[in-house]
C-alpha cells in the first residue's frame, strides 16, 4: 500500500526526507481491528511533535484522524461489519492513518456522522474525544450542569477548542469564555458558539473584568499553559479545576494548593496506550458525536482542505501547524 513515512525524526519540514512516500505492507488484523480503507485525514500536532521527537528504526506512518469503509474485521468484531463508514483517531502506539489502509481497534472507532463529507468527518475524532474527556472525564462538568459557572478555554481557535466550546456551549450551562489573540480567531471561536471572547494576549484579569468577571471555576489551558500558568491559578476561583493538554517543560503544582485547586491532564492516547478496563467508551464518544453531528447540534471544525494525500500536501499542513496560525483542523482527502 501507499504510506507516507518519516524514518528520521528532527528534520524540518523542508527537508526531503521530512516526510516521504514509501510502499508498505498492508498491516495485519488482531481479533478486535478493523481493516480500514482510508478516504480522508486530518492532520495534527501530535503529528508533528512525533514527527520532531520520536526516533523510529523502520518508516513510520504519522497520522492519527481518520474516515474511510471497513474492507475486513477480526475474529472478535461485534461493532462493525464490512462495509461500514468509520472514522476514528486510533492510537500512538500502532501505525497512522497517512496511508491507503490502517488498522484500528473497533473499541475506539466510531460510526462516521451520515450528514458530513468525509473531509468533514476526518476534522472531528481526535479532537472531539479530547474535548469531551478534558471536559466530562477529567474536569467532572455534567451535562446540563453547571448554571452559574465558567469555564475560560485558553487557545480556543484550535481544532480541541473548537469543538470543546461546542461541547460546554450545547450540552452544560456554563458560560464558556474563549480566547483568541487575533481578529480572524475571535470571529471563528464566536461562530463555534463562545458566550464571551477575550485576548490571551493581554492579562487575563483585566479581560475577565471587561466582561464583568473576576473569577472562574473551571479553565482549560490548551496551549502555552507555562506561560499564562500564574495568571491561569490567579483567575481560578477557590476549589476550580484546571484542565491542560499541552506539554510544558515544568509545571509547578505547588501554586495550587493555597485555593485547593485541582489538576487534570487530559490524553487522549491514555486509553487505547494501556488498554483500559473502559477503552470502549471511546467508541460510545464518537458515536455519541456522530449522533450530535447529524442533530444539528454539533457543526465540525474543518478549517482548511489541503488537497489529496501526498507528501507535499502534508509537509504544507505540517508547516502551518508548527506556525502556530491554525485555525480548525487541517484535511486532506483522496490519494
Amino acid at each position: 500500500m501507499k504510506a507516507i513515512v518519516y524514518s528520521q525524526h528532527g528534520l524540518p519540514i523542508n527537508d526531503p526526507q521530512s516526510l516521504y512516500e514509501a510502499e508498505l505492507p498492508i498491516p495485519a488484523l488482531g481479533p478486535h481491528d478493523l481493516l480500514v480503507k482510508i478516504r480522508a485525514v486530518a492532520v495534527n500536532p501530535v503529528d508533528t511533535k512525533v514527527r520532531a521527537g520520536s526516533p523510529t528504526d523502520t518508516p513510520r506512518i504519522l497520522g492519527w484522524d481518520a474516515v474511510g469503509s471497513v474492507e475486513a474485521v477480526g475474529e472478535a468484531v461485534s461493532l462493525f461489519k464490512r462495509g461500514d463508514d468509520v472514522y476514528y483517531a486510533g492510537s500512538i502506539t500502532r501505525q497512522g492513518a497517512y496511508a491507503e489502509y490502517g488498522v484500528v481497534d473497533e473499541r475506539i472507532a466510531g460510526h462516521k456522522p451520515a450528514s458530513l463529507t468525509d473531509a468533514h468527518a476526518a476534522a472531528l475524532p481526535l479532537t472531539s474525544l479530547t474535548a469531551w474527556e478534558l471536559l466530562f472525564d477529567r474536569l467532572g462538568v455534567a451535562e446540563n450542569q453547571g448554571e452559574g459557572d465558567s469555564l475560560l478555554i485558553i487557545g480556543a481557535a484550535g481544532g480541541v477548542g473548537s469543538i470543546l466550546t461546542q461541547l460546554a456551549r450545547q450540552l452544560t450551562k456554563l458560560r464558556v469564555i474563549a480566547t483568541a489573540s487575533r481578529s480572524d480567531t475571535a470571529e471563528w471561536v464566536k461562530a463555534m458558539g463562545a458566550n464571551d471572547v477575550i485576548n490571551h494576549s493581554r492579562p487575563l484579569m483585566s479581560e475577565l473584568r471587561s466582561i464583568g468577571l473576576s473569577q472562574v471555576r473551571y479553565v482549560a489551558s490548551l496551549t502555552h499553559t507555562e506561560t499564562h500558568y500564574p495568571q491561569i491559578v490567579e483567575v481560578l476561583e477557590p476549589q476550580g479545576r484546571l484542565g491542560i493538554i499541552d506539554d510544558p517543560d515544568v509545571l509547578d503544582a505547588v501554586p495550587l494548593k493555597l485555593k485547593a485547586i485541582s489538576l487534570h491532564w487530559e490524553l487522549m492516547f491514555t486509553r487505547s496506550m494501556f488498554s483500559t478496563y473502559d477503552l470502549i467508551r471511546q467508541h460510545q464518544i464518537l458515536d455519541r458525536v456522530r449522533a450530535l453531528v447529524d442533530a444539528g447540534t454539533l457543526r465540525t471544525t474543518l478549517g482548511e482542505h489541503f488537497g489529496t494525500i501526498n507528501a507535499t500536501n502534508l509537509k504544507r499542513a505540517h508547516e502551518l501547524i508548527e506556525s502556530g496560525k491554525a485555525r480548525g483542523k487541517i484535511v486532506l482527502e483522496g490519494f
